[in-house]
């Protein structure tokens, strides 16, 4: 028996973790510790911890498949390029749309993102960064004239007040919450907002439980807060912010008053009054947000609210400050990095920028040129056109992404999908939408690949290969290059390893423009922006000044709006969603793990005990969830950690779908789904 550990990177959470995958005989058998990465140092999370379960599962997708009279039969690589290739070239640009993915390495965004532009011609590509942090790559470039994290991981342990909201950071981040605690051991004070008393709340000095989508008006309450006590950084405000007067104008009106907020959060006045003391006084103040401040329709206006606050307490630009943004999947960030957004190419280069097509345009040396300049269409913008426009979009091209599972209104999405003419899927397994394609592709998964992801904190760190994908699949990148070939772009694609192709990335994105291979190789990696060869990467961003050209950061005057959907008399509470300890996003992994899978076998909805009372409902007795876009049927938890008249589910599990009642309603900047608030009742069932 031939035993070796391979170092890589896990492929869950965007905190970036690194372990050894255990091989035996060339196959990936286990997880080891790997000591020296400074974000976890040796630790991982149980999803960590199980990352080998899935990727020798039977289920993994082993040969090309083709859908003939509505069944798929196997078929060679050869005749799945030729239909592909055929019916590609049958649409025009602006009929095919690409779905890049999270889940995948930078290298393999970049190739979908220069296929799309390149060999499709087409504008319209997304991923999966527009279901979770639109709203933060949109709301900080307007801010801070950058979307991204703003400090390091390691710099949370450095923090004298940390204020986490919108965030279960202990389940979803634990690595992170770990830094957490060394705060807290070092005397930081802990502030928490959500409404569940989550295992992140049970740890908190100040625990504020609130109403769902009221978040702008939380923080323009703490900073009429701040301003009458004279506790705002005057210095910081003067030297390094613009339009303060307007911010000013907004949150000294009397709606804001601690007393008002009181109503509209449901947080007693006397916490956000010890929560402004806290926050502001502090010598340094980080906060921490994930998808509960994001999945709104005001999901820009909260996360701009998140940054005047920064920016009013002079909390950035140094050790344990900052506005953290926790990236949801692993390579979310990379994926954004990677120009997989309809907006921009590579580094956040604008596509309606002439300078920069003309950039790429000469760079990849396409002979009949790319797309045009024009901002292309958003996923939920695509379901939409797809579902009551049809005719408009006929072709899609999906890797690694699952949009049935994961996109809000499942009806509505499932009626989208149907209307494409031809559907090519690249995935690991056989997920709930390459069902419905017409092709299906199989791709090598984390552990079969070399390349690069970016984590939450922007460090570009590597996974390597430790084992063969299983039968026929090959590498995601490797197929597109295929597939490019076949189409006639083989010189375009003409890459011959993952290193290639960022040996690519780096000539054409300033902020990697300093990375390669062998410096990426050694444990700490690199930080974005790295734009040479000999810069040590920046962990801390904004140190002197902001990313917009003149330097300063910019207040935002944002009002507050309730949620699109709020409860009434027929919905009479708030739906919340989100994440469990033991599953990541649609399950398509971790539900292939015998051990999570064991520990949360299905979901469940949440309910407060007086809600509960008051509907005739027990603990564990299955329920209706209904909403306007559908109903599920969902065992009943019943807890006093979740406030009343809210209710909880999360959205890993297809026999009790989450989004078949969530709501499309989004945001107008970032187009982000409100998937954090909705109306919802709760029957009993009916016995027969």
């Amino acid at each position: 028996m031939q035993m070796k550990y391979v170092t890589t990177t896990c492929p869950y959470c965007g905190t970036g973790c690194s372990f050894n995958l255990v091989v035996s005989d060339n196959k990936v058998a286990g997880v080891a510790p790997y000591q020296r990465s400074p974000v976890n140092e040796g630790k991982v999370c149980p999803k960590g911890t199980y990352a080998h379960e899935f990727v020798n599962h039977p289920d993994r997708l082993t040969t090309p498949l083709i859908k003939k009279d509505g069944k798929f039969v196997e078929a060679s690589w050869d005749e799945a390029y030729d239909l592909i290739a055929k019916k590609f070239k049958q649409y025009k640009p602006d009929e095919c749309a690409c779905l890049s993915s999270a889940r995948v390495s930078n290298e393999e965004n970049y190739a979908m993102m220069k296929f799309a532009r390149g060999v499709m011609k087409t504008r319209h590509i997304d991923h999966c960064a527009r279901l979770c942090h639109a709203s933060t790559v949109a709301g900080l470039a307007a801010t801070f004239g950058s979307g991204a994290m703003t400090n390091s991981i390691l710099d949370i342990a450095d923090s004298k007040c940390m204020f986490i909201i919108g965030s279960n950071t202990f389940e979803q981040h634990p690595l992170i919450g770990r830094k957490v605690m060394q705060a807290k051991m070092k005397g930081a004070k802990l502030i928490y907002a959500d409404p569940r008393f989550t295992p992140t709340g049970k740890q908190a000095d100040l625990y504020m439980q609130f109403r769902s989508g009221s978040d702008v008006a939380i923080f323009n309450g703490l900073m009429q807060e701040i301003l009458k006590n004279g506790w705002e950084d005057k210095e910081f405000v003067k030297n390094r912010t613009k339009d303060f007067d307007k911010l000013k104008e907004e949150v000294m009106k009397p709606m804001y008053s601690l007393e008002n907020v009181s109503k509209i959060s449901g947080i007693p006045v006397e916490q956000l009054k010890t929560c402004a003391e806290w926050f502001a006084k502090a010598e340094s103040a980080c906060i921490l947000y994930s998808m509960g401040i994001t999945q709104h329709t005001v999901g820009v206006d909260n996360v701009k609210s998140v940054a005047n606050i920064q920016m009013l307490t002079g909390n950035l630009g140094r050790p344990g400050t900052g506005v953290n943004a926790l990236r949801g999947q692993n390579n979310v960030q990379g994926a954004c990095d990677m120009g997989a957004l309809p907006v921009v190419f590579t580094g956040y280069q604008k596509v309606i920028d002439e300078a920069a097509h003309k950039k790429f345009a000469d760079a990849w040396g396409f002979p009949d040129g790319i797309c045009e300049p024009k901002n292309g269409y958003e996923v939920t913008t695509m379901m939409d056109v797809l579902a009551d426009k049809p005719g408009e979009l006929k072709c899609m091209y999906i890797m690694g992404e699952n949009p049935m599972i994961s996109d809000p209104d499942l009806h509505h999405v499932e009626k989208a999908i149907k209307n494409l003419e031809f559907l090519v899927v690249q995935d690991i397994f056989m997920t709930e939408t390459a069902e419905l394609a017409d092709v299906v592709l199989p791709a090598s998964c984390y552990a079969e690949k070399d390349g690069t992801q970016t984590s939450t904190e922007r460090r570009v760190q590597m996974w390597r290969t430790a084992q063969a994908p299983p039968g026929k699949a090959k590498l995601d990148w490797q197929i597109i290059a295929e597939i490019a070939a076949k189409m006639g772009y083989g010189k375009q694609f003409a890459w011959k390893s993952a290193e290639d192709i960022f040996t690519e990335i780096s000539k054409v994105t300033p902020s990697y423009g300093g990375m390669n291979y062998k410096r990426l190789s050694r444990p700490e990696a690199l930080h974005w922006p790295c734009p040479a060869a000999d810069h040590p990467g920046t962990p801390i961003l904004h140190k002197e000044k902001f990313a917009h050209p003149d330097g300063l950061g910019q207040f935002f005057a944002c009002a507050y709006k309730p949620p699109a959907e709020v409860p009434d008399a027929s919905y009479p509470y708030i739906l919340t969603t989100g994440r469990c300890l033991w599953h990541w996003h649609t399950g398509t992994m971790t539900r292939r793990s015998k051990d999570l899978e064991a520990e949360e076998p299905t979901g469940w909805i949440e309910i407060n005990p007086e809600d509960a009372k008051a509907l005739g409902i027990q603990n564990k007795e299955m329920v209706k969830a209904i909403t306007r876009r559908g109903e599920v049927k969902v065992p009943a938890r019943v807890t006093k950690d979740i406030m009343k008249g809210v209710m909880f589910m999360p959205f890993h599990f297809k026999e009790c779908a989450a989004n078949v009642l969530t709501n499309n309603a989004l945001d107008p900047i970032a187009k982000i789904p409100e998937f954090k608030a909705c109306a919802v009742r709760v029957e009993k069932i009916k016995e027969a």
